[in-house]
């Protein structure tokens, strides 16, 4: 692939938007080619964990290819926005767990790429925004759902409608980030969290991903069927006898993702 790199290490595959000269910018090869990536990591049991990050020091992803924008029709402009929306859904309903390094600017499509992980981690000279505004148009990438779904309608109308930048420490309160590191640390310190994760019920985890997930769009009595549903699935797999055995002879479980 031309952008995108992956790596595959015990565990965890690390997808790297390999654009440094532009900054990481979001084009048509580099969305198809993160779309072809997370569905080969679809069917690869191997891989507990996902970590997206950019290539470089100064960019996660500035943001989309915004040179054909004074040239796009309406209806291509549509076409523009569910291309991205199609692609960032793809990682949003991944059954397992995606973490993004953000190793600089996180602007436009790449703060809307963040959003479509599932847990965010920032270096501490990462900038966040959804600048659109200030170029007469808006977020189109899942920017005016994900944002306020994450961190509340009026917070995400702060930066939707003024489109100004907040830096890492301001992310980490307002509920944006999980985390912030010196960029240094960043990989490192993601690579610490997912080996966390890898330790615990792969099983139990994509359940918990689909009953988040589908319960944000429920009522909450929708959402706890829901939640009872993925409760009742967990117990079909091997992997929950497993947990309950190692926890009573006090012993780390030894899951095997079934």
């Amino acid at each position: 692939m031309d952008f995108v790199k992956l790596e595959i290490k015990g565990g965890i595959a690390t997808i790297t938007l390999d654009r440094p000269e532009k900054l990481n910018a979001l084009n048509a090869v580099v969305l198809n080619e993160l779309e072809e990536t997370f569905q080969e990591l679809k069917g690869n049991e191997a891989v507990r964990v996902i970590v997206v990050t950019g290539a470089g020091e100064k960019s996660f992803v500035a943001g989309a290819d915004i040179t054909q924008f004074p040239s796009m029709s309406p209806e291509e402009a549509q076409d523009f926005a569910k291309r991205g929306q199609t692609v960032f859904s793809l990682i949003e309903s991944s059954s397992k767990p995606v973490l993004a390094a953000i190793n600089g600017f996180a602007l436009g499509g790449g703060c809307e790429l963040a959003l479509s992980c599932h847990l965010r981690f920032a270096s501490d000279n990462a900038l966040f925004g959804q600048p659109e505004v200030k170029l007469g148009v808006i977020a189109g990438y899942g920017g005016t759902q994900r944002l306020p779904r994450l961190i509340g309608r009026g917070r995400a109308l702060d930066l939707l409608l003024s489109g100004r930048m907040i830096k890492a420490d301001e992310a980490l309160q307002m509920g944006l980030v999980n985390g912030v590191f010196p960029q240094a640390e960043l990989l490192s310190k993601v690579e610490e969290y997912a080996e966390m994760l890898m330790a615990q019920g792969p099983k139990a985890q994509a359940l918990t991903l689909r009953a988040v997930y589908q319960g944000i769009e429920a009522t909450l009595i929708e959402g706890l069927e829901e939640e009872a549903s993925a409760f009742r699935d967990v117990f079909k797999t091997e992997d929950r006898i497993e947990g309950a055995t190692a926890f009573i002879e006090r012993r780390p479980p030894k899951f095997r993702n079934r």
